[in-house]
């Protein structure tokens, strides 16, 4: 099971962090609001399909075209969790060579979205403190590791979900 957690994970991770870092590297200094977050998660429901097909695998080829839940959810979640761990490198990496300032540019848009909201006075102050406390907390990696993980893992634990609710049913796309 090490072995497919190992090679599926690696594959999602590719598949979300090869995205991901031509994006970063190519919008430098830009933000992407309005379809970057739509852009984002449909790359990481492709990239964690991943976890459908290792389950599968495992499933039709080393346990006989049967599996429990738990086992199968276990294996989806290993694969989350490598393919998240890989997208974390990839946005740490292309971050440092596009020398991109994603929580300046992050805090400005929604500064410029709040004020064009009207929001003003002490409010809008009160809201650029927010922002400027979340500009030094995401300057600590031990802070933006966990937040940038946390972006790909509940995806991955949908994913594995659905994945093992189906296939724990030997019926279901049973191997040939």
């Amino acid at each position: 099971m090490l072995r497919y957690i190992l090679i599926y994970g690696v594959v999602a991770g590719v598949v979300v962090g090869v995205p991901l870092s031509i994006l970063t590297l190519t919008m430098s200094g830009q933000t992407m609001m309005s379809y970057g977050m739509l852009v984002g998660y449909l790359t990481m429901l492709i990239a964690l399909s991943a976890v459908f097909l290792a389950i599968k695998r495992h499933r039709d080829v080393d346990l006989g075209g049967v599996i429990r839940f738990w086992p199968a959810l276990a294996l989806g979640l290993g694969v989350s969790t490598v393919a998240g761990v890989i997208y974390v490198v990839a946005w740490e990496v292309s971050c440092a060579i596009a020398h991109a300032d994603f929580a300046g540019a992050y805090a400005q848009a929604l500064i410029a979205e709040q004020e064009a909201k009207g929001v003003s006075g002490e409010a809008l102050e009160r809201f650029r403190a927010e922002m400027e406390q979340f500009k030094l907390d995401y300057a600590n990696p031990l802070y933006r590791w966990p937040m940038t993980f946390a972006e790909i893992f509940p995806v991955g634990v949908i994913v594995s979900l659905v994945s093992a609710g189906l296939l724990r049913n030997s019926r279901f796309l049973r191997s040939r």
